[in-house]
């Protein structure tokens, strides 16, 4: 008697609760209209394939330009939301009919919308990977849960009818920008964004579709279905959420690990040179077996064991191997206090709100290189400032491209070229073991790119300056193989002296 008593109340409990979630979750909802909007909204139609065209169009111009104002416009159109909500009613409610036509709008609207992409890429003279490119080519976890949170919004706000959510939830999925990301990638030709824009993409959509069909299951969609069907919607969304995992995770790790190991680097690199010395560019690639790491540092004692010592302590904290090579430029106390002081200015006047982007840019470059704004040239088109360096009393030509690099971090919407003093001679080159340092040859070219000279090779033998002068031709330079007197070095070519009465042409 005591044992059916206690199942009796079992079953009670189970049918007072099943009575109260009648009543105050889905007593409210109106199950047939809200099928009924869905298969209205869900399949193909020639007002869908309109947004998916104007929608591509926005996104991608957005992405190109960058513009988060823009790819918020194209976010709000969300003409593939219904198609994917769609298909999770159709799952829900095993409606094979409903999964077929959401599923063929989607795939429909997909591919017109790659194939928008593609064809404004290849006629676009455009085709940089912007910010908003690159922050789409690398889902994580992350991405999965805000697309898992978001379709549980979206799908409460079409069951209880509140649109005002809907906005929000679209602008938080962003289903087009990556589908216009692998259209660039596909014109472009660019394998690693192709793949990592269909990834988050394939992430979206079908976590959107899966959360979507627990949702509606929560809220009596598929009520007729057996608690067999049941565990089959269950199974295949922890299936389907567990393989997208799998590279979202590893994908998040290798971000995770690179944040710490950006840090680290940097941070030995500046413990192991003296107090003063300042670290300019750093540069480390991860794909690379062993880690490759090539930095450039302004120090007033160079230090010929610190490449040794950097990659032996970098291996241990880092756990891999790594390949490490420090450009040690040699400056005195007095230059490297005089450029501390210009950046420090350029700092300060940084944070001043202007109301001119651009003025406030080229103001800021200014005072990076310490030139007077009116001598800045801005191209806006090509988004690029030019000014001349001022001298910096013992700076050699390795520390005015630091100073170019820094302003390019600095105003990352333009592109800085910083011009050295004229008077500044070329970076030194030497063979080491018949090898000429791939860096020496990189800094060179940017000399004499930027100072719009030709380099001269001289001293060595004819091979060396052949092959040094064909470095520094291959990366952007111009170069000559001059004569044969002394050690190996760089000199400008002399400049032939103005026609009487012609007026010089600058750099």
């Amino acid at each position: 008697m005591a044992g059916r008593s206690a199942g009796a109340n079992d079953i009670s409990g189970k049918s007072k609760l099943r009575r109260w979630w009648n009543i105050w979750v889905t007593g409210g909802v109106d199950h047939d209209a809200i099928l009924h909007q869905i298969a209205d909204e869900s399949g193909w139609s020639g007002r869908y394939a309109f947004l998916i065209l104007v929608s591509a169009a926005i996104s991608l111009l957005g992405l190109l330009m960058p513009s988060v104002a823009v790819l918020i416009g194209a976010m709000l159109l969300s003409p593939l939301m219904m198609p994917i909500i769609g298909l999770g009613f159709g799952i829900a409610t095993l409606d094979f009919h409903e999964i077929r036509r959401s599923l063929t709008a989607l795939l429909a609207g997909s591919a017109i919308a790659i194939l928008l992409s593609v064809v404004m890429v290849s006629i676009s003279p455009v085709q940089t990977i912007t910010s908003e490119i690159a922050g789409r080519t690398q889902p994580t976890l992350f991405d999965l849960l805000v697309a898992l949170l978001s379709a549980i919004a979206g799908a409460y706000a079409l069951i209880r009818g509140r649109g005002g959510t809907v906005v929000g939830v679209a602008i938080a999925i962003a289903l087009m920008p990556p589908l216009a990301v692998v259209g660039f990638g596909i014109a472009t030709w660019n394998w690693t964004i192709f793949a990592g824009s269909s990834l988050l993409f394939l992430t979206n959509a079908v976590t959107i579709a899966l959360t979507a069909a627990l949702v509606a299951r929560v809220y009596g969609f598929g009520g007729h279905l057996s608690p067999a069907h049941t565990g089959w919607q269950l199974a295949l969304f922890v299936v389907a959420v567990g393989l997208l995992s799998v590279p979202l995770a590893a994908s998040l790790h290798q971000i995770a690990f690179e944040a710490v190991a950006q840090r680290q680097v940097r941070d030995m690199i500046r413990k192991r040179f003296p107090e003063g010395a300042r670290l300019g560019q750093v540069d480390i690639d991860y794909a690379a077996h062993p880690i490759r790491i090539r930095a450039v540092m302004l120090t007033p004692r160079l230090d010929a064991a610190a490449d040794r010592i950097l990659a032996g302590n970098l291996r241990q904290r880092l756990a891999r191997d790594v390949d490490i090579h420090v450009d040690q430029v040699r400056i005195s106390q007095d230059a490297g206090a005089a450029e501390a002081a210009q950046i420090a200015r350029a700092v300060e006047s940084g944070a001043a709100n202007r109301p001119d982007a651009r003025d406030t840019a080229i103001n800021q470059f200014a005072l990076l290189i310490g030139a007077a704004p009116a001598t800045i040239s801005a191209d806006t088109s090509r988004h690029t400032l030019t000014g001349s360096a001022a001298a910096l009393p013992g700076l050699e030509m390795a520390g005015y491209r630091a100073i170019e690099d820094r302003a390019r971090r600095a105003i990352p919407d333009w592109t800085a070229r910083v011009v050295p003093p004229a008077d500044v001679d070329p970076p030194a080159v030497s063979f080491d073991e018949g090898v000429v340092d791939d860096a020496a040859l990189g800094l060179a070219a940017w000399a004499s790119d930027r100072v719009g000279r030709e380099i001269s090779v001289r001293g060595g033998t004819a091979a060396q300056r052949r092959a040094v002068a064909a470095g520094i031709a291959a990366r952007g330079g111009r170069a000559e193989a001059g004569s044969a007197a002394g050690a190996l070095r760089l000199a400008w070519v002399e400049l032939p002296p103005p026609e009487t009465g012609a007026t010089p042409e600058l750099p």
